[in-house]
């Protein structure tokens, strides 16, 4: 139920995002989901791909230092409130989210996809599948099943 994330640091000046988004096309891999995060001197991109490893290979050989991490796809209900319990049942299993971001998808019922980091990736997935949250695997987070 895991996903991998793949993140660069990339300096922040003019054309880097649409160089790794040129490298990433020349290669026929498509984005599913991203985030970038910036300060004055540098950002964190961070990618959500089917092909990761594909990318990974492709975006290292152009000279970048990609740093692959695990994170969860969790289902959202589009109604007050549905944030909170997701993030309640986190807090009372003492889980910290570091930091998490929304998915270009949503499944069928009106429910967001959010991608979350968290600080235990392996409890998390267990408190939350205890609690009856939805958990989205690759499978289906990529080929709609």
């Amino acid at each position: 139920m895991k996903l991998k994330q793949l993140s660069i640091i990339i300096s922040n000046q003019p054309g880097m995002l649409a160089h790794i988004c040129e490298v990433l096309k020349d290669n026929k891999i498509s984005i599913s989901s991203l985030t970038l995060a910036d300060t004055t001197d540098y950002g964190i991109l961070r990618l959500i791909i089917q092909d990761w490893q594909k990318a990974k290979k492709a975006l290292e050989t152009d000279g970048l230092v990609i740093k692959e991490s695990d994170v969860i796809a969790v289902a959202v209900p589009d109604r007050p409130g549905g944030l909170y319990r997701i993030l309640k049942v986190l807090n009372d299993g003492n889980l910290n989210v570091e930091y998490m971001y929304g998915f270009s998808s949503f499944v069928e019922g009106k429910e967001s996809i959010q991608i979350f980091r968290l600080n235990d990736i392996e409890k998390g997935i267990q408190v939350l599948t205890e609690a009856g949250v939805s958990i989205i695997g690759e499978e289906e987070l990529f080929n709609g099943k």
